[in-house]
């Protein structure tokens, strides 16, 4: 990331007020013609030959305040707090999320039968992507095969990089879990130590706010550097986040409205920003945005995936950072970046559900022609299913008693059933006396015959 050019505050731009700023007002607004909403750096380079640049600027930034909310309640630095703005372009945005989003007819019709199934095959193929990008983002080196493996089969983490895996997992489940709960110091205490567990460093204790001031943290080439927070204010701070997450911001209070993905947003920077520990601050505000966004009544967010997108372009969002932090406290920027991302990680779930689609019909249409199948109960069925994806995968009585949520012993049970069918091969560990299902290369061929 080149070094990142910094203007003036605007409060020292209305003291150095160029008389031109007011004519210019009608062309430079709080985003460009295309909808962009541009930093300093970016918007210098932009402006139209003849207009003065700071001037230009200078209408931009009153333009913005004119449609800025404050945060109030979220202290930046001294006496200076957060603010952001929504702008035409952004709105537009927000809109495509909900009109993506909404209902989640898609997912529900036809897919998967039954919010019990939803929870149990669609959310946690996700959760293990999540939970595997998030990781990757803070330095984990695990390939995803592994990972994947070590989830499904609810195998020990045998280093810190899967550790880190593992305790995402953990993470992303337990948001979930606490949707309907009010946010609090000691719930964040929580999330984090599920996310640092065995996997944390810089002398950081899991669970356990910061108590040094000695962080500094930089880009790549150790420019635009910035200092978190004094450790013996994020108490005040932390409190003052949970009262803003738990205030009503909803339709229900119109004059006190905020987006819910919007604040969702915010939550995340703010973590980021607070940097209330010293190792974690990243997957802990991940999952607190997930925790906000399905609190606020978006379920389809359990099946959202941001953090590999994040990863992908993980300079603009490092980039969006610095941009809020050298720009007068603005989130926009952060927000713009993020609403991006989802944008992006909406639009690949639908994908991902238009394949589930085309497996779930396939499969159905041969149980419609099998007389085996009619005999098989449903939990075989998803097995086969799984199988048939996935030649050569290993299936354990312990994974299916997990996934299902039935007894060892009837997982077990129904296994030995497809063996005896010949549409799967026990096999066992050589390392051991446990017992694997494999699913045959020719699994197809044999559903067809049958």
């Amino acid at each position: 990331m080149p070094r990142i050019r910094v203007s003036k505050p605007l409060v020292e731009l209305m003291r150095e007020f160029k008389p031109e700023t007011i004519s210019l007002m009608s062309k430079y607004k709080s985003t460009n013609s295309d909808g962009n909403y541009l930093h300093w750096n970016e918007f210098k380079w932009r402006v139209e030959k003849g207009d003065d640049e700071v001037a230009a600027w200078t209408a931009t930034k009153l333009s913005r305040q004119g449609i800025s909310k404050s945060l109030v309640t979220l202290q930046a630095d001294r006496d200076r707090y957060f603010s952001y703005c929504v702008p035409n372009s952004l709105t537009a945005k927000l809109h495509l999320i909900d009109r993506l989003t909404g209902g989640g007819s898609k997912i529900s019709d036809g897919l998967l039968m039954s919010t019990q199934d939803k929870s149990r095959y669609l959310v946690k193929s996700l959760m293990i992507e999540e939970a595997i990008t998030s990781a990757q983002l803070e330095g984990s080196s695990t390939t995803r095969e592994i990972a994947k493996e070590m989830i499904q089969k609810g195998l020990k983490p045998k280093d810190k990089s899967q550790q880190m895996i593992f305790n995402n997992y953990l993470l992303m489940t337990k948001a979930i879990e606490k949707k309907n709960e009010e946010l609090s110091i000691d719930f964040i205490l929580e999330l984090h130590e599920i996310a640092t567990h065995q996997a944390i460093e810089n002398n950081a204790v899991a669970g356990e706010l910061r108590q040094e001031d000695n962080i500094v943290i930089t880009n790549l080439y150790n420019e635009n550097p910035f200092y978190p927070p004094a450790a013996d204010t994020l108490p005040s701070r932390l409190t003052h986040l949970c009262d803003f997450a738990n205030t009503d911001h909803s339709d229900r209070e119109p004059n006190n409205f905020i987006h819910p993905i919007v604040k969702a947003i915010i939550l995340h920077f703010m973590i980021g920003y607070i940097h209330p520990f010293g190792d974690g601050n990243g997957r802990t505000a991940r999952a607190l945005f997930y925790w906000s966004i399905i609190k606020s009544g978006y379920w389809l967010f359990e099946y959202v995936s941001i953090s590999k997108l994040i990863q992908e372009k993980r300079n603009d969002y490092d980039k969006s950072f610095i941009y809020t932090e050298t720009d007068d406290f603005d989130i926009t920027y952060f927000i713009y970046n993020q609403v991006e991302t989802i944008c992006r990680a909406v639009k690949l779930l639908n994908e991902y559900v238009d394949r589930k689609q085309k497996d779930f019909y396939d499969f159905m249409d041969w149980v419609d022609k099998s007389p085996i199948s009619k005999k098989l109960k449903r939990e075989q069925l998803e097995i086969l299913k799984e199988a048939m994806r996935s030649p050569g995968r290993e299936f354990t009585a312990k994974q299916m008693s997990a996934d299902f949520g039935i007894t060892s012993n009837t997982a077990r049970k129904y296994l030995n059933e497809l063996v005896e069918l010949n549409l799967l091969v026990q096999s066992t560990k050589k390392t051991g006396k446990a017992v694997v299902y494999l699913a045959p290369a020719n699994l197809k061929s044999k559903l067809n015959k049958s």
